[in-house]
């Protein structure tokens, strides 16, 4: 009987190929990546803390009018600087000389009937002596004598009344500064009890103050650290510095100057004012305006790169690069940004070196390989 040939399964021919590639060496491990790293920097650094603010003059006069009239006229300059005792408005005087010629023909009169009193009592006095009229007679004379002159004075009051209500037609400015707009025009009818009784606001701007709100517990450590505010260089009481809108600082620092006298209950804030020269008038009220000023220097502080520094639900982590080039996840606790470095208070030590390139790569425990930061 003749055998049957032989058939091969239909994997069988892959047996071979299976065998050569076992054979092959395997792939070699992917390199360890590469990340950059910088060590933990160790200076003093002083604190800073910034509130928000908004300058005042020195000195914000609103200048109002004082008597009822018509403005006759605007005698200064709208935004430009004028002395204490310039003249800046004139209302309608024709009122007030009314009434102070009304006032000086009462002193008149009044001053005629103290000359008649006294010629009477002049004349009874003696006649009183020699027993010639009543004791009566006198003692009304003496008092006709009196009332004449109380009535003198009394219009002589009312004179300078009106005489001074009369110098008020004439509106000078009480300090020196800057005028703002007028708020009237000439023809305007200004009163004391109107709206329109502010004419114009004045402002001192050499020094100019700015206002700022600091909490309750700031307010407390402070004063604490610092003793009562004064403008006078301590020493101790920090200088301040004013940063502008457009981000520039203003040249010349200043000193908190007052306090308010409590706490707002609504805000528990405390407002506080602080002076800064402004010899060239540069700076006007109603700027906004950061007040920044160095609170507290921390000695030997640890610093690292901000990048370093990752934070996941509330906290912070870096990586630390241990022997070997291995890296090591490390909770930190962080204090205030410096620049674009954060202070830590906790979890590093002075030699420590961080990850801040290439943190997205590397895990806890993994060889890494240290590259050059580029650039340097």
């Amino acid at each position: 009987m003749t055998p049957a040939p032989f058939r091969p399964t239909p994997l069988s021919w892959l047996a071979p190929l299976l065998a050569v590639a076992c054979a092959r060496p395997a792939p070699p491990p992917p390199p360890p990546p590469a990340v950059v790293v910088a060590p933990v920097e160790v200076r003093d650094v002083p604190l800073e803390r910034e509130w928000v603010g908004q300058t005042l003059g020195s000195a914000d006069v609103a200048v109002r009018a004082r008597v009822a009239g018509i403005v006759l006229g605007i005698h200064f300059g709208e935004g430009l600087l004028v002395e204490k005792g310039d003249l800046l408005f004139t209302i309608d005087p024709a009122e007030q000389q009314e009434k102070t010629a009304s006032a000086g023909s009462d002193v008149a009169v009044a001053r005629t009937r103290l000359v008649q009193a006294e010629a009477d009592l002049a004349r009874i006095r003696p006649l009183a002596e020699m027993n010639a009229v009543s004791r009566r007679d006198l003692d009304a004379a003496v008092a006709e004598r009196d009332a004449a002159a109380e009535q003198v004075a009394g219009a002589e009051a009312m004179l300078n009344v009106a005489k001074l209500q009369l110098s008020y037609t004439r509106v000078v400015a009480p300090i020196s500064g800057l005028a703002g707009i007028s708020n009237v025009r000439v023809g305007d009818y200004v009163s004391p009890i109107a709206t329109s009784s502010n004419l114009v606001t004045l402002s001192d701007l050499d020094p100019i103050h700015a206002r700022f709100f600091v909490s309750e517990a700031e307010y407390l450590e402070l004063t604490r650290r610092f003793g009562t505010p004064t403008l006078e260089p301590d020493g101790r009481t920090p200088l301040l510095e004013l940063v502008l809108a457009d981000g520039s600082v203003h040249p010349q620092r200043g000193r908190v100057l007052k306090v308010d006298r409590g706490v707002d209950p609504a805000t528990g804030a405390l407002a506080v004012e602080a002076a800064f020269p402004n010899a060239d008038r540069r700076l006007r009220p109603g700027l906004f305006a950061r007040i920044r000023g160095v609170v507290e220097t921390r000695a030997g502080a640890l610093l690292v790169p901000q990048r370093a520094v990752q934070e996941l639900q509330g906290r912070y982590h870096v990586f630390v690069l241990e022997t070997g080039d291995t890296v090591a996840l490390r909770q930190v606790s962080v204090g205030p940004r410096v620049g674009a470095q954060w202070l830590i208070e906790e979890g590093l030590a002075a030699g420590d070196r961080v990850v801040v390139e290439g943190v997205q790569k590397i895990r806890s425990g993994m060889r890494v390989a240290v590259a050059t930061p580029a650039g340097s």
